[in-house]
């Protein structure tokens, strides 16, 4: 019987040169993406700032407020920034702007998936992108000569990972809108398999038909199918970030579904250059 580690630990996303989580607390986090300055909500910043307000309020360009924990508008706090501009990781180059919520349309804490799929990824590998949202992970793996199958079911994410990729200078990803977790499943019964799978689930949302989606009811389900999906010597990457689901559930769960493998779940986090803190769920990675 191969040994499982069932580890808990802090696993840091860092060193990267066009984004700065600058400084975090009460309720909010101040970042640099590229030469843009940006205030969003944050409730895992729930401890003090280091910056003065004056200090934030000296740097940011736009501010996102909330007005109820699912709507707000952004502020722009400097009349010469731009609400769309460009950043780099690496040779990819992601296309961001001001939306209609909190996103600019990355989320930064995740580079450590994106520093892991250039680790394990090698030309010609296939990987699966599931709730892929603006395809940071499929760009990365096409740049590492992966063939990459992206699945999202919101159309102007897809077509926002479309933009992202022609910027990066890459094709051929291919694009599914459709429910996640359905196209996993017909995917095991068409007998695909891939060297990789990552997923970004969200905590609560509603699918393509109206279907609503609640990660703690669907988890076991999404692991089960995913599992029959992977090739020897493949992995899964999945980000959790729903309060119903923590590292003690996820553990046990996919330690139950993935006996022989090895299961790692961790604290996903950043820390800002004040020396704070921030965390951002869990990581969970299966190794074959």
């Amino acid at each position: 019987m191969i040994q499982i580690k069932r580890t808990m630990h802090t696993i840091y996303s860092e060193n990267w040169k066009d984004y700065e989580l600058l400084d975090a607390g009460y309720g909010k986090k101040l970042e640099r993406w590229g030469n843009t300055h940006t205030i969003r909500p944050d409730r895992n910043a729930y401890f003090p700032t280091v910056l003065s307000e004056e200090d934030w309020r000296a740097k940011v360009d736009f501010e996102f407020i909330e007005t109820t924990s699912t709507s707000g508008e952004w502020i722009q706090r400097n009349p010469e920034a731009k609400d769309e501009w460009q950043i780099k990781y690496g040779k990819a180059i992601f296309n961001l702007k001001i939306t209609n919520f909190k996103h600019v349309g990355l989320f930064p804490e995740q580079q450590t998936n994106w520093d892991f799929i250039q680790q394990k990824v090698q030309k010609d590998h296939k990987l699966l992108n599931l709730f892929g949202y603006t395809g940071a992970a499929s760009v990365v793996a096409k740049l590492n000569h992966a063939e990459v199958l992206h699945c999202d079911s919101v159309k102007n994410v897809i077509n926002w990972g479309k933009e992202n990729m022609e910027s990066s200078g890459v094709s051929d990803i291919k694009w599914v809108l459709e429910d996640a977790l359905k196209f996993a499943q017909r995917e095991v019964k068409r007998g695909n398999t891939y060297r990789g799978v990552i997923m970004d689930p969200p905590a609560f949302g509603i699918g393509v038909k109206k279907e609503r989606w609640k990660l703690e009811d669907k988890f076991q389900e999404l692991l089960k199918s995913t599992k029959e999906l992977i090739e020897p010597g493949g992995f899964i990457v999945i980000n959790t970030y729903s309060p119903k689901l923590d590292a003690k559930e996820i553990k046990r769960t996919a330690s139950a579904i993935f006996p022989t493998q090895k299961v790692e779940v961790s604290r996903l986090s950043m820390k800002t250059t004040t020396g704070k803190r921030l965390d951002f769920g869990e990581l969970t990675r299966i190794q074959f």
